[in-house]
């Protein structure tokens, strides 16, 4: 059949890829939400005394899947009984969703031998497409129920995230590459992008903002590690007291390894100085503790420091944001002063710290959305704010790394170039950008050149003429004192060439920029320099016999 019909066989395999990468979106979003209903539905059976039937434990099982993707939930069943929002989300519930559109994006654009691949432009949308078709299901299933889900934040940052994954899966695919800036941006974008410094500056940028971001991550998450050593016995009871059972203890474990990441962007932000919110009327950071604060009893909770001022031991968190600082510095440094024998290569000073500057801003844009991320509100009064500021922890990271990265990176080049002379500085330290202007220019650069060698040959051949022309009237003045009838005829035959006037010494410029003046004349007769120099009579005056070498006689035309 392959044989008898080849277009419609190429069709219908298009149409399978198209197909598949369909199908490997909603599979993703299928994988995600069966992990989260078999967990909800292995903590729902052990419970001794479950309150509620299958039906609603997967309801909850829906709600929690949508929560990780950012969206917000409202909770009916309160004690009060009105609804109250849940946009808390835990990050490490959200790696599992993000992970999964990130992988299927990616593997449709790697397919198996001997199956074709679909476009990054449709894989991207049939993926997110059939991903977020899922996901419309899955909202559609809770509406109604005790956790149902807030419209509008399905679409933002719902789509918003599944859409960012599987851009990230497709450029991934590709080899993570720089592409072409979009067709408004300023020509210099264009130009800069185009040169291979550009991608390799921007490497040391992304590398070092990530560097410094997963810094300021691993400073938090062990600043809440020491809290909880620090206010260990009220953790322990916070965590008893929560459940009676080890089915709800267990359920309250995970949550808690759920939130893990949220405290440590929260410990984060507490270093850098914000600190975060503990609703409407309380702030917590390491200057002071103010206001009296409406929080649930939860075991990352109870590790709270102590109301009032701060301590010496609250300031020692300032040493996360300078750990940081000082990583972005040796990610830029690294590659702006190489070490020993590649020291030819180092960036200078401008260059290193506007790439140090560069890489903090990078580095204070990931702490902002991830302080965005970390936080959300528990409710509609005490517990409308949660968590920390983003704007301000974004601000705050910033300022950090900038202040003390920047000099830093430049200590730390002077450093690694420590025994290098000024003069050595001066010659060897060669930018990549010079190393471009070494380059071979192409032929449309070597014109101008080109076409300036040629000016001066046709000033130099000017000159030549304007000699042999006043060579010439020599010969005739010499012919009339006596030259026989036929030298003379000779002489005119020569000098029939239309005679070029003889530029005067220091005039004649034609207010030409590039004149160059030629070198000055033999001062020996010029019919000592021609090869046809007519022979004088016995009583007519002599000349020389010798011939110069070197210079062409004037072509005969009488003959």
């Amino acid at each position: 059949m392959t044989e008898r019909s080849p277009s419609l066989s190429a069709e219908q395999g298009r149409s399978a890829v198209l197909a598949s990468a369909l199908l490997r979106g909603a599979l993703a979003a299928g994988l995600g939400l069966g992990s989260v209903a078999v967990l909800v539905a292995v903590l729902w059976i052990s419970s001794p005394a479950p309150d509620s039937g299958p039906g609603e434990a997967f309801h909850a099982a829906a709600g929690i899947w949508l929560l990780a993707h950012g969206a917000e939930l409202i909770r009916t069943d309160t004690l009060t009984g009105a609804p109250a929002p849940v946009g808390l989300t835990p990050l490490l519930l959200a790696a599992l969703p993000v992970w999964l559109v990130h992988r299927a994006a990616r593997d449709v654009l790697e397919p198996e031998e001997g199956r074709g691949a679909p476009s990054p432009g449709s894989a991207f949308a049939l993926v997110t497409g059939g991903y977020l078709l899922v996901g419309a299901a899955v909202a559609l299933y809770v509406r109604g129920a005790s956790l149902s889900v807030r419209p509008w934040s399905l679409l933002l940052p719902g789509v918003l995230v599944v859409a960012g994954a599987a851009a990230a899966g497709v450029w991934t695919a590709a080899g993570r590459p720089l592409g072409p800036p979009p067709s408004w941006a300023p020509v210099r974008l264009h130009e800069a992008m185009a040169r291979s410094r550009f991608a390799r500056r921007a490497e040391v940028v992304g590398r070092s903002a990530a560097a410094g971001a997963a810094v300021l991550l691993g400073g938090g998450a062990l600043v809440v590690a020491v809290a909880l050593v620090w206010h260990a016995a009220p953790v322990q009871t916070s965590f008893l007291g929560l459940s009676g059972d080890w089915a709800g203890r267990w359920a309250v474990l995970l949550l808690a390894l759920a939130l893990v990441p949220n405290a440590a962007v929260w410990g984060a932000a507490y270093g850098l100085g914000p600190g975060f919110a503990l609703g409407t009327a309380s702030a917590v950071g390491p200057i002071a503790f103010t206001g009296h604060p409406a929080v649930p009893e939860f075991p990352l909770l109870a590790a709270l420091p102590d109301q009032g001022p701060g301590t010496p031991v609250n300031w020692a968190a300032g040493a996360v944001p300078v750990v940081a600082a000082l990583t972005v510095a040796w990610f830029t440094v690294r590659r702006a002063a190489p070490a020993h024998g590649e020291r030819e290569e180092a960036w200078t000073l401008r260059e290193t710290a506007l790439t140090t500057a560069l890489g903090a801003a990078g580095c204070g844009i990931c702490t902002a959305l991830l302080a965005a991320a970390a936080g959300g509100r528990l409710g509609t009064r005490a517990l409308a704010e949660f968590g920390p500021v983003w704007w301000l922890t974004g601000a705050a990271a910033v300022a950090w790394t900038v202040v003390i990265g920047v000099p830093s990176a430049l200590l730390l080049r002077a450093w690694r170039l420590r025994g290098r002379t000024g003069a050595e500085d001066a010659a060897g330290e060669e930018t990549e950008a010079d190393a471009e202007a070494k380059q071979p220019e192409p032929a449309d650069a070597k014109k101008p050149k080109k076409q300036k060698k040629q000016k001066k040959a046709e000033k130099a051949e000017k000159a030549e003429k304007a000699e042999k022309a006043e060579k010439a009237a020599k010969a005739e003045k010499a012919e009339k004192a006596g030259e026989p009838e036929k030298a003379r005829k000779g002489k005119k035959s020569k000098t029939s060439e239309p005679v070029a006037p003889v530029p005067a010494p220091g005039g004649g410029r034609d207010d030409d920029e590039d004149f160059e003046p030629y070198d000055f004349l033999p001062t020996d007769p010029w019919h000592a320099r021609t090869t046809e120099a007519p022979q004088a009579p016995e009583n007519g005056p002599a000349g020389p016999s010798e011939e110069a070498p070197g210079v062409p006689d004037a072509p005969d035309t009488a003959s």
